[in-house]
């Protein structure tokens, strides 16, 4: 390893970075939090990590060991407090659930929390390595797809190898801190020194003293996040169910509400679940939940007339009840992987596909013949400002399209999941303070964008109802699908049976 340039260790502001003509940018060691991210505390993302990946309980107790944690790290060492975290968060919970925690929950609350001028310096440089206290498990996902780094040289786990379980402690030398980053660093790079390296703190200086240029990045309550459309990757699926990040304000204030939000969600499923639809609007307003309906509603089919065929885009299992409530009457509708329970508990038919082409058109038929039908042809939820690609099989079933544009917004809980439990989705969307769904309802596809009358192919006529709803909501239109969802977030193909195993094993 060649001379530390820097051995006063009086390093200069980011902000001053380049200002040297002969900065080189080929290489960068980056520390994570409070460098590379606004937020110095790496708590949140653990407590993400135990409710995600086990359970409201185990984020509970770690809440409660904040001030055990906060001592130890301040008057004790670095490296004790984070140990605790990670024993709290980790011990006993299967390293793929880790993993899945890692790539599907945590990157949306790592990139809105990206500090701008770190990022920027690190950006430049060809090679990229992040050195951090953190799991490496935990970060590496979101630094290389998100950031664009090389390498990430963290704390490595230590792993039951006949469970494939985290034992809540970690490998020698133990949390990278201090020196041990240092060594590290030395070890990754060989004779070479990173040409810059960037650092927060004081336990940062060690392998900041070792690199050409180091740079302090100094706390800042102005200091900005990065634009998401910067980062090398965007965020258009992702799973969990906290809505905001839950650092330690926003995790006491969900504990306190929990009890509370459990009875009402209760109460809001169960008072209008007898109901008829055109009562539940006033319900749900005495409830405080919100309903907006914009658009001009058709009317009922007269009788002998197949019904109109509503096609939906999709943001939580409760879009169909929620447009036969804006419609004031009931309507049917189709569903893929929905539990018996849950199509009994449905106030409005709810019928089961196959998944078998054949069968499923003549299933939609017969009921398009009874009445009006609500489909949802991107046959999955996402959470973003993004369609997915529509199945084209409504298409053929009628010419009676109505394009419905769907939104809703939740303050605290997420009403959808990939990997929880799909029973608990209506609990807890009604479980957030002021849930809020609004409908739009279009005119009817003109007969010239119709299969049978205008002779379109279902292809087009299923992009043409995609862009429909993507300019009503300002969405982009994307042709990512159901498979592409669960392979990132879930590591199966959407299929049923490819749930039921990988949750089993």
């Amino acid at each position: 390893m060649s001379k530390p340039k820097q051995t006063d260790r009086n390093f200069p502001s980011i902000a001053t970075c380049g200002s040297n003509q002969t900065t080189s940018y080929g290489s960068v060691a980056a520390d994570l939090d409070g460098t590379l991210l606004v937020s110095r505390s790496s708590l949140p993302y653990f407590m993400l990590v135990a409710v995600e990946a086990g359970s409201l309980l185990r984020g509970f107790i770690l809440l409660l060991s904040l001030p055990l944690v906060i001592v130890s790290y301040l008057f004790v060492s670095e490296a004790l407090g984070i140990q605790i975290l990670i024993f709290i968060s980790f011990a006993g919970l299967k390293i793929r659930d880790i993993e899945l925690v890692s790539r599907a929950v945590l990157p949306r609350f790592y990139a809105a929390d990206v500090r701008s001028e770190s990022f920027e310096v690190f950006d430049k440089c060809k090679r990229k390595v992040v050195v951090t206290a953190n799991p490496t498990l935990m970060v590496e996902p979101f630094v290389k797809d998100f950031l664009g780094g090389d390498k990430v040289l963290g704390t490595e786990i230590e792993v039951n190898p006949k469970t494939k379980k985290a034992t809540g402690f970690v490998k020698s030398p133990g949390v990278l801190v201090g020196k041990w980053k240092r060594i590290a660093v030395e070890k990754e790079f060989g004779e070479e020194s990173p040409d810059i390296g960037l650092g927060d703190r004081k336990t940062d200086h060690d392998f900041m003293a070792i690199c050409k240029e180091g740079y302090m990045v100094p706390p800042s309550k102005t200091a900005r996040p990065v634009p998401l459309d910067r980062l090398k990757s965007r965020i258009i699926f992702h799973d969990g169910r906290f809505v905001q990040r839950p650092d330690p304000l926003n995790a006491i204030l969900t504990y306190l509400w929990l009890p509370f939000g459990f009875i009402l969600s209760i109460l809001r499923v169960y008072i209008n679940l007898p109901l008829p639809e055109r009562i539940v609007p006033y319900t749900y307003a005495l409830l405080g939940i919100k309903l907006v309906i914009k658009g001009k509603r058709p009317p009922p089919p007269s009788a002998g007339s197949p019904g109109n065929l509503y096609v939906c885009n999709h943001r939580t299992a409760l879009d169909p009840i929620i447009t036969a409530i804006a419609l004031g009457r009931k309507v049917s509708t189709v569903t893929y992987s929905v539990s018996r329970l849950s199509r009994f508990l449905s106030p409005i038919p709810a019928i089961a596909l196959t998944r078998d082409r054949a069968a499923d058109a003549a299933r939609i038929a017969e009921l398009l013949q009874k009445g009006d039908l609500v489909v949802c042809p991107e046959g999955t939820t996402c959470r973003e400002p993004y369609l997915l690609r529509f199945s084209a099989l409504f298409a053929e079933m009628s010419d009676r399209i109505v394009p419905v544009a769907v939104n809703c917004k939740q303050s605290m809980f997420h009403g959808t999941t990939v990997r929880g439990v799909k029973f608990w989705d209506p609990y807890f969307f009604f479980m957030n303070p002021r849930p809020t769904y609004e409908v739009t309802f279009a005119e009817r596809l003109p007969e010239e964008m119709s299969c049978k009358a205008g002779g379109k192919s279902a292809i087009e006529v299923a992009n043409y109802v995609q862009k429909v709803l993507g300019d009503m909501l300002g969405f982009e239109c994307t042709g990512l699908t159901r498979k592409d969802k669960y392979l990132l977030l879930g590591g199966n193909d959407g299929k049923v049976e490819s749930m039921y195993n990988a949750k089993k094993g």
